[in-house]
């Protein structure tokens, strides 16, 4: 028995289709299983020696924004944990960006020594677990 035409292009585009199908079942099966990692977006401000808000609260895996705005001096923030450290210019920002792939508590500070007032900068970074 010799196939036709039509049987091997049947067979062609069934094979097509189950082939073309596979990625999707994929996806559905790991957006079942992993979400995609929100994106957070926060903007600190530093005036008269302290952060503003002074507390952020994210879950773990976001991808994190985070803009320092100095509205006088000089500034810095840094989260040890992280291995950030990224130094605020008077009257201008920065923005760091990072994963917060761990579940915590850490704290983020200025770490200039200038002025002694730098080491009262304080503020905590929460990491909800998943």
């Amino acid at each position: 028995m010799t196939p036709t035409r039509r049987t091997i292009a049947l067979l062609l585009v069934g094979a097509g289709l189950f082939i073309a199908a596979g990625p999707l079942v994929r996806r559905v099966f790991a957006s079942n299983q992993e979400q995609a990692p929100n994106r957070r977006e926060f903007t600190l401000t530093a005036r008269d020696y302290s952060f503003s808000p002074d507390r952020i609260e994210v879950s773990q895996d976001d991808l994190i924004k985070l803009t320092v705005q100095s509205m006088d001096v000089a500034y810095s923030l840094t989260i040890d944990e992280y291995r950030l450290s990224k130094r605020v210019p008077a009257g201008g920002s920065t923005t760091l960006e990072f994963r917060a792939d761990r579940p915590g508590t850490f704290s983020f500070y200025s770490n200039l020594s200038n002025d002694e007032r730098h080491s009262k900068m304080r503020g905590q970074l929460i990491v909800k677990g998943r």
